[in-house]
Order: C-alpha cells, then sequence, then structure tokens
C-alpha cells in the first residue's frame, strides 16, 4: 500500500494525515495554529503523522489564502505572520517529495467530489460559508486553480453592483450578504437580538430561524438569495452540475438550506441552470485534509 501526506492549514488548526489511494486515513494529527513560527509547528505535525510510517510519494497542502501559485507563496488572511511565505517550497525542502499546492476552498470541493456528497459528479461547485465564504471547482474531475490558484473565489462575485460596499473593497459581493458575521451584522441592525447568554453569532440566529424569529428568518432567506444569484451565475457560466455547501453556517440545516432551494428555482432560468443539485457537505471539516491528499494522487 502506498500513501500520501495531506496537509490542511488554517488560521485556527493545522491537519496532516497519511491517506491511500481509496481515501482511507492510516495516521493523522493536528495542532492549533501558532500566531509565530507557524513552520516550527508545522514541521513538528508533520514529524508525528510520518514518523514510523509508510514513506509517503508526495505532500498535498490545502492553505488558507490569498495565494500564489506561481510563485508557491501564501498570504493568510487570519495568520500575519505568513506575508507571501513561500509555502511550497519550504515543505518541499522540508519532507524532500513533489509538493503541490492548492487554496483550502479549491481542497473542500477536491474533498467532497472524491470522498463527499459530490462524489463523481461530473461538474461540482463547492462553496466554504463561514466567517467568510471561499469556493472551489471541479471541472472533469480536475480542480480549477487558474493562474494565480484563486480560481472559484465565489464569495467576492457581485450579485449587486449598487450595493452594499464589501471588505475586498468591492460592491455587493456575496460574502457581505451570507457570510456568518454578515447574517448577523444586518440580523443585529433590524432588530433582533439573541438571548442574554449567547453571543450574537450565525450559530445562535441559526436558532432562532428555526424557532420562527421573523427577523432571523428574513436574515436567513437574505442570504439564501444572494447564494442563490452567484449559484446560479456560476452554473451559467462554467455548466456546473452539482453544489456542495459546507462550512459553520451549513450547520444551519434546513434554515439555510430551504430558502436557498426557493429562491435557486426563482433566479435560475435555463434548463441546465435549474438542473443543478445543491447538498450539504457530508465530510465537514475533513473536506480540505482528503482534496489536499487527492491533489498528492493527481500529482502522482
Amino acid at each position: 500500500m502506498t500513501y500520501v501526506l495531506a496537509i490542511d492549514i488554517g488560521g485556527t488548526k493545522l491537519a496532516a494525515a497519511l491517506v491511500d489511494e481509496e481515501g482511507s486515513v492510516l495516521r493523522s494529527g493536528t495542532r492549533p495554529t501558532p500566531r509565530t513560527d507557524v513552520m516550527s509547528a508545522l514541521a513538528a505535525l508533520i514529524a508525528e503523522v510520518t514518523e514510523g510510517g509508510p514513506p509517503p510519494e508526495a505532500v498535498g497542502i490545502g492553505c488558507a489564502g490569498p495565494l500564489d501559485l506561481a510563485t508557491g507563496t501564501v498570504s493568510p488572511v487570519n495568520m500575519p505572520s505568513w506575508r507571501g511565505f513561500p509555502l511550497r517550497e519550504e515543505v518541499r525542502k522540508l519532507t524532500g517529495l513533489p509538493t503541490v499546492l492548492a487554496g483550502d476552498a479549491q481542497c473542500f470541493a477536491l474533498g467532497e467530489h472524491w470522498l463527499g456528497a459530490g462524489r463523481d459528479s461530473a461538474s461540482l461547485l463547492g462553496i466554504v460559508v463561514s466567517t467568510g465564504i471561499g469556493g472551489g471547482l471541479v471541472i472533469d474531475g480536475m480542480p480549477l486553480l487558474g493562474p494565480t490558484g484563486n480560481a472559484g473565489h465565489v464569495g467576492h462575485m457581485s450579485i449587486d453592483p449598487n450595493g452594499e460596499r464589501c471588505e475586498c473593497g468591492g460592491r455587493g459581493c456575496v460574502e457581505r450578504y451570507s457570510s456568518g458575521p454578515n447574517l448577523a451584522r444586518w440580523a443585529l441592525d433590524n432588530g433582533w437580538s439573541p438571548a442574554p447568554d449567547e453571543q450574537a453569532d450565525a450559530r445562535a440566529l441559526a436558532r432562532d430561524a428555526a424557532a420562527g424569529d421573523p427577523v432571523a428568518v428574513a436574515a436567513f432567506e437574505r442570504g439564501a438569495r444572494a447564494l442563490a444569484g452567484m449559484i446560479a451565475s456560476t452554473a451559467a457560466a462554467v455548466e456546473i452540475t452539482t453544489v456542495v455547501i459546507g462550512g459553520g453556517v451549513s450547520a444551519a440545516g434546513k434554515v439555510l438550506f430551504d430558502p436557498l432551494e426557493r429562491m435557486l428555482d426563482d433566479v435560475a432560468g435555463l434548463a441546465f441552470v435549474r438542473a443543478v443539485r445543491v447538498h450539504q457537505s457530508t465530510l465537514g471539516v475533513h473536506a480540505a485534509l482528503a482534496g489536499a491528499a487527492r491533489l498528492a494522487w493527481q500529482r502522482t
């Protein structure tokens, strides 16, 4: 049996695993992402996962972005000690193995296509709805990364050119309407307040929406309409057949997915756009690690 080393790097957690060609995990480990000297923590995690085990043939890395595939560098927003950090080369030097890099949301999409809710679909859009909104495309079984590695960045597609100004500098971005903090922000601005012992976040908002709070319900409907516009636009551009949604906000379940189905039915027109099927992630937090492994297997 042969293995690859899969690595998932985020602002709060580092994860690594030895994964075989069928997607089974032999060994894995996680640790918190430190604020400084991240590479030392990553090196220790890699050693923990690989020492005494079968030698991997390649390394796949999914990392929070932005990133630049041409140079193999990353500048994760939530990791201030890494700006233009040569991650691909540093891991290649550390392991001595062929190393391939992609964004964490792109790896999420590839993992769900390989082992999850989008298994073997012809063309897939993966969306991570959390603090921000990330995305990735898998077309004919291969990730569509783009010249700099940022293809599929659907959270910053504009669904309203006259809409709200986004933190990225754009206007009317999906993230401004549908991310967890922005769902809660809009609800607070429109009269919602969580229970005294709860934080004013998307989790509390989802509970209140499930209980029928009208402002909470309206917040999710507003966010779902923005997501639907983005999905329909992406489908019209690249003819995706499947959408898989993960991330913390997806845990809202029917509160998000029921209005999303209605809104997508309303905004989609062409038959091939209306044919798109939307699913909740089945791999959850493991999807990006699975995608990183798949990336490495495709490299080999």
